[in-house]
């Protein structure tokens, strides 16, 4: 089975991108379920209804989110009626809308689960017992369990790879919007890479304009951020599993400029 994980979309240069790609992408590689972060589609802060079905049309099966999932209002009542659309699974009991889902695709059933690390972040769960919690439920569904690490600190996302290696299929990191090069197979056969980048503006600092963001650490003066201009391009990985045993195969890189 061939899955997709594609990086934090940004703004609008993201979302055009995931338009554009993602249905080429799906042929070109063959790919049976696609994963789709979309924390920073709205304006590089949170995601709207629109926004969000307008992703799942251009083909992502199931969206990710973490710590902007709540910026934009509107949100709330959407995610709390569609449960393609995930919030970390460790927030605190009674926090609309789902951490996981399973998902059916073909003959196969494919589970994905959204965390967030703690480490520079809010206090909420500990996502490493959350994880002991959701893992075992989700394997008597289906061997292929896919995670959504998202996290400031690559530690935590490193440490979350080794620790659920040989329960899950994949561990993958978002938030950071630096694709990292450190993508293999653990030995137990889970994919991991510390961050799949950023699915947006190339030639800004994480998706904002970088001026603003030169600016910013000059004078460390407050302003409002602008998604960057110009070229974009979409970032994450392809990972091959085995679906009778949900053990990864082998995880690739993708940059593909929009």
């Amino acid at each position: 089975m061939n899955i997709l994980m594609v990086g934090d979309v940004y703004g609008e240069p993201g979302r055009q991108a995931v338009a554009k790609l993602l249905p080429r992408l799906r042929q070109e590689h063959a790919i049976d379920f696609a994963v789709v972060n979309v924390e920073n589609a709205a304006g590089g802060f949170g995601v709207t209804a629109p926004i969000a079905r307008q992703i799942l049309e251009a083909g992502a099966d199931v969206m990710t989110s973490g710590n902007h999932i709540w910026d934009k209002r509107e949100i709330v009542e959407y995610i709390t009626k569609e449960n393609l659309l995930l919030r970390p699974a460790n927030f605190p009991t009674g926090t609309p809308g789902v951490g996981h889902v399973t998902v059916k695709t073909g003959p196969h059933k494919v589970a994905v689960l959204n965390l967030m690390g703690r480490v520079f972040m809010l206090p909420i769960d500990c996502p490493f017992r959350k994880a002991d919690e959701i893992v075992p439920e989700l394997r008597r569904e289906t061997p292929i369990v896919l995670v959504d690490m998202h996290c400031e600190a690559t530690s935590e996302s490193l440490a979350m790879g080794w620790y659920l290696d040989g329960r899950v299929s994949a561990v993958v990191g978002t938030h950071r919007h630096v694709q990292t090069a450190d993508e293999r197979v653990l030995p137990g056969g889970t994919a991991y890479i510390t961050d799949l980048g950023l699915t947006g503006p190339t030639d800004g600092v994480i998706g904002v304009d970088r001026d603003q963001i030169i600016q910013r650490f000059l004078n460390q003066m407050p302003i409002r951020f602008e998604t960057a201009k110009g070229p974009a391009a979409l970032q994450g990985v392809v990972i091959v599993v085995e679906p009778e045993t949900g053990r990864a195969n082998s995880i690739r890189r993708l940059r593909v400029p929009a």
